[in-house]
């Protein structure tokens, strides 16, 4: 189960139950079955306290993801979205603010599958993965 909440902004966005299948369908496809999946979408301020809080991390970020799985095949977790950030990353990238939330969305889910952008590598693969399942969103 995938469930979208607010924290302490107000966000409202389309096509929450094709994000839900696409999101489901990306951790299939990568082995893993869908358990509980929360997606906690905040300020910056928000997620820059939560980075000092639980990663002694004194900077601002797009996304933070919180595995809870007990499974190894199992995806469960929180991920906490700046949506401030979405927004900036898609102005300086010029890219669809929609493009981007899934980039982000999905960037998360990929973390709890395993995948890490620690090394420049590593990164590549994320943002190669990333792009591959954008492009199935619609399919």
């Amino acid at each position: 189960m995938i469930v979208f909440f607010n924290e302490d902004i107000d966000f409202k966005f389309g096509q929450k139950n094709q994000l839900k299948a696409w999101l489901k369908k990306v951790a299939e496809s990568e082995g893993f079955k869908m358990r509980n999946l929360n997606y906690i979408f905040c300020s910056d301020e928000y997620l820059h306290k939560i980075n000092l809080e639980y990663l002694d991390h004194d900077t601002y970020t797009d996304i933070i993801t919180f595995d809870n799985s007990e499974g190894e095949e199992d995806i469960e977790g929180d991920i906490f979205v700046s949506i401030e950030r979405v927004k900036d990353n898609s102005q300086e990238l010029k890219t669809e603010f929609l493009d981007e939330f899934k980039r982000v969305l999905v960037h998360g889910l990929l973390h709890l599958c395993g995948y890490d952008d620690h090394s420049d590598e590593d990164e590549a693969q994320m943002r190669e993965l990333e792009s591959k399942y954008i492009s199935i969103f619609n399919n």
